[in-house]
């Protein structure tokens, strides 16, 4: 079996609005990379369909070392969660070729 390196998952849960804010201050706050897609959902803030231009939503994930993980989740809380329909949760994770992360 291939060794897994432990390794954090960071996932934000965002307006599409604020998607280049975000991964460019998970970039500067010590991410190597991460990936973005569109999704749909319902939540406190209603249905989010993406069906209308300033109702889509992005899902961005992150796989980073655990102090770059608590940065990024500090930033986010401190910077977007009062203004802006954001969910941040992190995942412990193993990942293979863990030198990426």
């Amino acid at each position: 079996m291939a060794q897994l390196t432990p390794r954090h998952l960071v996932v934000l849960i965002a307006e599409e609005a604020i998607e280049s804010r975000l991964t460019e201050d998970a970039m500067r706050l010590g991410a190597h990379g991460y990936s973005v897609c569109e999704v749909r959902g319902q939540g406190s803030r209603g249905v989010r369909s993406g069906e209308w231009e300033a109702a889509k939503t992005v899902r961005i994930e992150i796989l980073c070392h655990e102090p770059v993980a608590q940065a990024i989740i500090d930033h986010v809380a401190a910077h977007y969660f009062r203004h802006y329909a954001v969910v941040a949760y992190v995942l412990e994770v193993g990942v293979l070729r863990g030198e990426k992360f």
